[in-house]
């Protein structure tokens, strides 16, 4: 949110304030923007844009019209701030980035972190990204190019390359007096870290003590005994949970060979948080990971076809379980009419169980350790609602189609699909893990027919027994 000062500016007469009670754009703003770009009024958007935090200014830009985003880039100028872009979807900042001209670009690029600009820079060809680092002075240009060659979604592409780094027999003045005269040091940082010659890491001190310790100490004398680090090669979501457990708030980054390549802070692991969150939300409703609100009608339904083409033949397999009980069906309607309820709340129970069973494998919660006591656990939930189902809808069928049996029919299937559907939603995503398979993805289809099939079969397999007898 804006401070006092910086909404009085937008107030008076520059335009309305930035967000409503709601926390959305206000409507005059938007307006006032739109029209401003329209008019190609680079002084009336300097006024609107001025003092904004970036994530303001990327939701501005997000909201205007795609042939607008880019000239309101290029008549903002330096007044944009290219931490904007990070905050965008993947498929619209592609289209903004390649439609600006390359020394907008560059000089938008400048003034980044480095974790900021191969955010930018790796959703762009090689040919592109070579255009810009090119025209970018050297040591950022070789910076740049080292973090783009690490794997994507690893501490690497994370990291940014500005760091405070010292020699451990640097005393605590001459540490603070470098801190005041050298002007290419991050925008925030937390701790100088301690290198060797060959800039191996050595340990880190946070900024607190540097501040609290005498000008005469030595670096090496305040050096922490709990200093921790990650390497290049780890990947995000590990680092991530590292973060999470730990409590840090950055971590040193090093190579192979324990040389210091770079930082990562708490703000990277906030987003890598909601990354993988997002990403695994998305994988249990059948959806890419990479699907964003802005991609093509196009682009969505085929990402989409597999997934559904994957549960139409799961449904049709459950069809076949209905054709082998055609003729109990046409002898009494209402197995026809009970059926679907039975599915849906099997299939329904298995998808809460295997939720919590994905959640689980992918925060490392669930291992071998508690592995067996969690399925018990699971199973024994799903016979208690089977149970207290069983007597709902038991009671329910009786009183509907006045059967006393069908009752009892109905009550025994729901006991078992439930059991069926707990120890499947949670038996299914381990194995999916112990093969190496991704559960978030894999396990939907297979946990709806495990629920369809054994309810199916369950109801009508006792149905025909019973009746059969009668």
């Amino acid at each position: 949110m804006l401070d006092e000062a910086t909404r009085e500016h937008i107030t008076d007469g520059a335009g309305p304030g930035v967000r409503d009670t709601d926390g959305d754009l206000r409507p005059e703003l938007i307006e006032q923007v739109a029209n401003a770009v329209e008019a190609s009024d680079a002084a009336r958007l300097k006024a609107l844009f001025a003092d904004l935090h970036a994530a303001d200014q990327s939701d501005l830009l997000e909201v205007l019209a795609p042939d607008d985003q880019p000239r309101l880039i290029e008549l903002l100028g330096p007044v944009f701030d290219f931490t904007a872009l990070t905050e965008l979807d993947e498929t619209v900042r592609t289209r903004i980035v390649e439609a600006l001209e390359t020394h907008t670009l560059v000089e938008g690029m400048r003034e980044l972190d480095s974790d900021d600009a191969v955010y930018i820079l790796e959703d762009l060809d090689k040919a592109d990204q070579a255009e810009i680092l090119d025209q970018l002075p050297e040591l950022d240009r070789a910076a740049l190019s080292r973090s783009l060659d690490y794997p994507e979604e690893t501490a690497g592409r994370r990291m940014q390359t500005e760091f405070v780094a010292v020699p451990a027999f640097w005393s605590v003045g001459r540490t603070i007096d470098h801190l005041r005269e050298t002007e290419h040091l991050p925008e925030r940082f937390y701790e100088v870290f301690v290198v060797d010659p060959l800039y191996r890491l050595k340990g880190a001190v946070a900024l607190d003590v540097v501040l609290r310790s005498r000008p005469g100490v030595t670096i090496g004398e305040i050096l922490s005994d709990e200093w921790h680090q990650v390497r290049d090669t780890d990947d995000q979501e590990d680092v991530a949970r590292l973060f999470e457990r730990y409590n840090w708030v950055s971590a040193p980054v090093v190579d192979d060979t324990g040389r210091l390549v770079g930082v990562i802070t708490v703000d990277d692991i906030v987003d890598v948080i909601a990354e993988e969150a997002d990403e695994d939300l998305k994988a249990l409703g059948g959806v890419k990971a990479d699907e964003e609100l802005s991609d093509s009608v196009w682009y969505i339904a085929k990402s989409r076809f597999s997934w559904l083409f994957l549960n139409l033949l799961t449904a049709m397999l459950a069809s076949v379980v209905i054709g082998l009980f055609a003729g109990e069906i046409e002898k009494m309607v209402a197995l026809a009419v009970l059926m679907p309820i039975v599915a849906s709340q099997g299939g329904n129970a298995g998808t809460q169980t295997m939720t919590v069973a994905v959640r689980a494998l992918a925060t490392r919660e669930l291992g071998h350790g508690n592995a067996m006591r969690i399925v018990v656990r699971e199973a024994a939930a799903g016979l208690i609602n089977g149970l207290a189902f069983a007597v709902i809808m038991g009671a329910v069928a009786v009183a509907w189609f006045g059967i006393p049996d069908l009752g009892l029919v109905i009550g025994l299937a729901m006991v078992i699909v439930l059991v069926a559907a707990a120890l499947g939603g949670i038996l299914i995503p381990l194995a999916l893990h112990r093969l190496g398979a991704d559960p978030a993805v894999s396990s939907g289809p297979f946990v709806t027919t495990v629920t369809d099939v054994v309810g199916f079969c369950a109801f009508l397999g006792i149905a025909a027994l019973w009746f059969g007898k009668s």
